[in-house]
């Protein structure tokens, strides 16, 4: 009975844990509620109501007028929509793998390149400069006197008269997406390939592995989590992209760019600010709403793809 009276208090204290895990528990909602709060503020609250302004016609100073899944519908039906959100998996899609492919390249000619500080500091400055100077230097490159014709003319190839045409715009724009963000994506895969022991590399080297064979079973397994992370901030950027498209379509405005060059976050800028006709926030929200769950459903699915085990040492 004495036995049974002391082990309970012990067993009690093993349910409950340790002083430091009851501490921790007791910390945990005084320094988690605060953030979760600004978070909710912040980005929960802005999408239900986004979400509940998506079923109303509204212009965003009248009253609200109850529209059920019509905006939905008209989404559906609206041309424009429908080349947003091709261009935006244009964008997410063949961006991606043109983006992490040269990212890769690059991975692995800077891992054994002396200055490869210097070179990674090149290639991320790119994502220091301002849209506009893309689009500016490419109505300068690529103008029928642009260098880039005046070069095809010293080579004796005939000039084209119109790079910047609406049917080569999505191209030139994914291209300049693709510069702009490759030395981004290579100075977070690098910095995760900084943290990879050397004498994984010289054992594989003295087993008589090539450089493809180094980066495919040492690089890429041993940086794989910090790969799946930049896939998922792909992802996310890429469903904003927005003033890039707008500098190439030629306007300064959004209805200027032609909407074979709109991609959704276009479309929700142009429905909730349209300049002279009347603003329609309720399908903005709509198209906003839809671009989240796509989003969502890219993350989840691109995920599941690339959940793998822990490669440990």
């Amino acid at each position: 009975m004495a036995v049974s009276t002391l082990a309970a208090p012990s067993r009690a204290r093993i349910a409950r844990g340790g002083p430091l895990e009851r501490q921790a528990n007791r910390l945990f909602w005084p320094f988690v509620g605060p953030a979760l709060a600004f978070y909710g503020l912040l980005f929960l609250a802005p999408i239900v109501f986004a979400a509940w302004t998506s079923l109303y016609k509204w212009d965003g100073m009248g009253v609200m007028r109850w529209r059920g899944l019509d905006n939905y519908r008209t989404l559906l039906d609206d041309q424009s929509f429908h080349y947003a959100v091709v261009n935006t998996i244009k964008i997410l899609v063949v961006g991606g793998v043109a983006t992490f492919a040269v990212s890769f390249a690059l991975t692995l000619a800077l891992r054994e390149m002396a200055g490869k500080m210097f070179a990674r500091s090149v290639l991320f400055f790119p994502c220091l400069v301002n849209a506009l100077v893309f689009g500016i230097a490419a109505g300068f490159l690529f103008g029928p006197n642009g260098p880039v014709n005046a070069l095809l003319r010293l080579v004796g190839i005939d000039a084209v008269p119109k790079w910047l045409s609406v049917d080569n715009l999505p191209a030139m724009i994914i291209a300049a997406i693709v510069w702009t963000a490759t030395g981004y994506y290579t100075t977070i895969i690098m910095a995760a390939v900084d943290q990879i022991p050397t004498y994984l590399y010289e054992a594989a080297e003295l087993e008589g592995a090539n450089a493809w064979q180094r980066f495919r079973h040492i690089t890429l397994p041993m940086s794989w989590e910090v790969v799946s992370v930049c896939a998922v901030l792909w992802t996310v950027s890429s469903v904003k992209v927005f003033e890039i498209v707008l500098l190439f379509g030629g306007g300064s405005t959004v209805s200027n760019a032609p909407i074979q060059t709109w991609t959704t976050a276009m479309y929700v800028y142009f429905s909730a600010f349209p300049g002279s006709s009347v603003p329609k926030l309720g399908l903005a929200s709509a198209a906003a709403v839809v671009s989240l769950v796509m989003v969502g459903v890219f993350v989840v699915i691109l995920r599941r793809l690339m959940r793998r085990e822990r490669v440990r040492l």
